[in-house]
């Protein structure tokens, strides 16, 4: 049975896609899906070094957390037209643990100009480490949030079909 994992990757306590990573979570503990949920803001990761980086706890807790899991869902902040550094660090400090995996994006951005941010890191995951990139991710502005709650509809279903896609290529693809 295939193992899935969202990450929060936003340094931010009110990060709006964290609450996109939790809605996703939580739409797949409600489906009963094996998934299990990381957000490095409380890891303590390093920068990364090329060094002694990949010996520190937090990055082998969160290595071994992506190695073990078939797919992952990752929701990332955009920042200055780009995917929030955090993200790249956390690529870079676990990298071979994403071979073959299938990976979906949930983005939080503060415009729809930069809705194209999270490709690099798409082409990147996909050439470099052989990932299923999910041909759909989710991505919203400040306008689908109020407060804690997503308020946009849409958004809600895009998070759900995003987690079910996730699920539907883990199992087609580990079977």
């Amino acid at each position: 049975m295939p193992k899935h994992l969202v990450i929060s990757t936003s340094g931010n306590p009110d990060s709006n896609s964290r609450r996109m990573g939790q809605a996703a979570f939580a739409h797949l503990q409600k489906q009963k899906i094996d998934c299990d949920w990381i957000d490095i803001r409380e890891m303590q990761l390093p920068l990364c070094d090329a060094d002694q980086c990949y010996g520190m706890p937090g990055s082998k807790r969160l290595s071994a957390a992506i190695k073990d899991a078939d797919g992952i869902l990752i929701a990332a902040p955009v920042y200055n037209y780009d995917v929030a550094a955090a993200t790249k660090n956390m690529i870079e400090l676990t990298g071979s643990a994403w071979q073959d995996k299938i990976v979906g994006f949930l983005c939080a951005a503060g415009a729809m100009g930069s809705y194209m941010s999270v490709m690099a890191y798409a082409n990147s995951l996909m050439l470099d480490f052989r990932c299923v990139i999910i041909p759909r991710f989710v991505f919203a502005t400040g306008d689908a949030f109020d407060g804690d709650n997503i308020k946009d509809e849409k958004i809600v279903r895009r998070i759900a079909t995003l987690a079910d896609e996730l699920v539907r290529f883990t199992s087609a693809l580990r079977s």
